[in-house]
């Protein structure tokens, strides 16, 4: 069994002055990113390691997750920055099998559309938002179409 759990950054600064990529978390999106990661440690959905893009504000959200679950350093693939969703999924096909649950840290509209793309599930996905699917797969290449089913999702937003 493989396990997905589907992070999308933190609150990020809005503010002309930063390019996009370099745009970091806002105060509050550090609350959020450390609510978030305490959240899935108390329902014991921690991943093995975390995958993430490499934007600034992708980047920090997935360091606090790494810090609060005391996991490995997030590794980074570019690919997740600006990848829709038939990118992220050659990304997620391409994981190493001896990992069985991985995070994947990104961006909107990518994480959305794979929560849909995995599981046929609309949900809202606002900055913050964590999502775990299970696959009943033994290979991430085999992760495709309607393969998942969404166990888990919260925000931070929900109590």
């Amino acid at each position: 069994m493989k396990k997905l759990l589907l992070v999308r950054h933190a609150k990020a600064v809005h503010d002309a002055s930063y390019d996009d990529f370099e745009r970091p978390l806002k105060h509050s999106g550090s609350e959020d990113a450390a609510t978030m990661a305490e959240r899935i440690k108390n329902a014991s959905i921690v991943p093995q390691l975390l995958i993430t893009s490499p934007s600034l504000r992708t980047l920090a959200t997935a360091e606090i997750f790494s810090k609060h679950l005391a996991i490995p350093k997030p590794r980074e693939d570019s690919h997740i920055y600006d990848g829709g969703q038939q990118t992220l999924l050659k990304v997620i096909n391409a994981f190493e099998d001896k990992y069985d649950f991985i995070g994947l840290v990104g961006h909107n509209p990518g994480i959305n559309q794979l929560i849909y793309y995995f599981t046929r599930e609309m949900n809202e996905v606002p900055p913050g938002t964590v999502a775990l699917i299970t696959f009943e797969l033994d290979e991430w290449k085999l992760l495709s179409n309607n393969t998942g089913r969404l166990t888990w999702i919260s925000s931070p937003k929900d109590h």
